[in-house]
């Protein structure tokens, strides 16, 4: 039996600070149209993944929504998982009878909190809507007046609602006018409606800086004289090598010792994340999912025997218009990067262009996408793993 591939999606509160994760799950082993399959898929997860690996590995602090059958429920398999870090999330073919709501109820009165996906008001759900905590409301499928509709309705119970398929900056603020709680989809990873916004001042400066890192010419001494004349760069670099992140026995006392030990490599990625950092006031998981694009393609590339030189570029470039709120033509115009580089982010062209194809379509659940020369899917979601886990520990290391 090979591994299921794990993703997980953000949702974010009415602040955008992440409030948990959906857990997706994708593999080859099970036929998730099938009710058996899709209980079988829910079971072997959470015995071979979130328990081996641990929910932490997969969520950090947050709570993860996990899909439940009917089956899972009559069997009331979340009792096995702890109530303080899971979300039941009903799918919406569970079979709706007496036992079913019998069993979430006490489920609910035991401390779980419960979601109903993709929620339709008919008479067969209205009992579990007098218990549930969260309600997710598909606003792609609905439509704008479709889901005014229901929030309306649902006004009378003591729910929270979460807006899932949010695609646009438009969706989310008029999702976020109607009282929604938590938000999902795509919006975080794709460009929004925002358009023409100007690059500042400061904004500016970090893209020529940008622009010196990424040029193949680059030398240490260049490296040591940009960061240098910057005090911010120079603390945040001393203090990044010097964190448990690298656990190293000597501190580093100097720019040049620091670039020194790094290599070039390593110091032209960190300016990369922490100019690309400053350029964006957005929540930190889109820096985050920028980091865990660049890291990805990076290992695809080693993973395959290929040279990984600008892999990791291409990846935490791809979400430059989430970062900038502006298209990722716009956004990749402002630097002279070459036209290969170019071509794999914005076309997917080239190996650059298929390990990013890959990583998005990971990230979107297009699961006949998934692969990049040959390497075992089971294998891919191990990198992803891994890549989410890197991410954390950079993130925590250049605040």
């Amino acid at each position: 039996m090979s591994d299921i591939i794990i993703g997980r999606q953000q949702i974010f509160d009415r602040k955008l600070d992440i409030y948990a994760y959906e857990l997706l799950f994708r593999g080859n082993d099970f036929d998730l149209n099938h009710k058996d399959g899709a209980t079988q898929a829910t079971n072997q997860v959470i015995t071979d993944t979130i328990l081996e690996l641990g929910l932490n590995t997969i969520v950090g602090p947050h709570r993860a929504f996990i899909n439940f059958t009917t089956q899972n429920i009559l069997d009331k398999t979340p009792l096995h998982l702890p109530k303080d870090r899971i979300v039941i999330e009903v799918l919406e073919n569970v079979e709706i009878d007496e036992r079913i709501v019998a069993n979430l109820k006490e489920l609910s009165q035991l401390g779980y909190i419960i979601a109903l996906d993709d929620f339709v008001f008919t008479d067969e759900w209205r009992p579990l809507v007098e218990f549930a905590d969260i309600i997710k409301l598909d606003v792609l499928a609905m439509g704008e007046a479709g889901t005014r509709e229901l929030v309306n309705r649902l006004k009378a119970y003591k729910v929270q609602l979460l807006a899932e398929k949010v695609e646009t900056y438009a969706e989310y603020q008029y999702l976020l006018e109607l009282g929604c709680d938590y938000f999902q989809g795509f919006f975080f990873n794709k460009p929004n409606t925002v358009s023409g916004k100007r690059v500042s001042v400061n904004q500016a400066a970090a893209i020529e800086l940008l622009s010196t890192v990424n040029n193949p010419d680059v030398e240490f001494e260049d490296l040591t004289k940009i960061i240098s004349l910057d005090v911010g760069l120079s603390y945040k670099l001393l203090h990044y090598i010097n964190s448990a992140f690298f656990s190293l026995p000597n501190k580093v006392s100097s720019i040049s010792h620091a670039i020194s030990y790094l290599g070039l490599k390593e110091v032209k990625r960190w300016i990369n994340i922490l100019t690309l950092a400053s350029l964006s006031d957005k929540p930190e998981a889109v820096m985050q999912n920028a980091l865990i694009r660049g890291k990805m393609c990076e290992e695809l590339a080693d993973l395959s025997g290929n040279k990984s030189d600008n892999f990791f570029l291409i990846g935490i470039l791809s979400s430059l218009d989430s970062l900038l709120d502006m298209s990722l033509d716009d956004a990749l115009s402002q630097l002279p990067l070459a036209d290969d580089i170019v071509s794999s982010i914005l076309y997917k062209k080239g190996l650059g262009g298929e390990a990013l194809k890959c990583v998005i379509s990971y990230e979107h659940w297009d699961f006949s996408s998934i692969s990049f020369k040959g390497i075992d899917q089971s294998i891919i979601g191990d990198t992803y793993i891994h890549s989410i886990n890197w991410a954390k520990d950079i993130m925590s290391n250049i605040k």
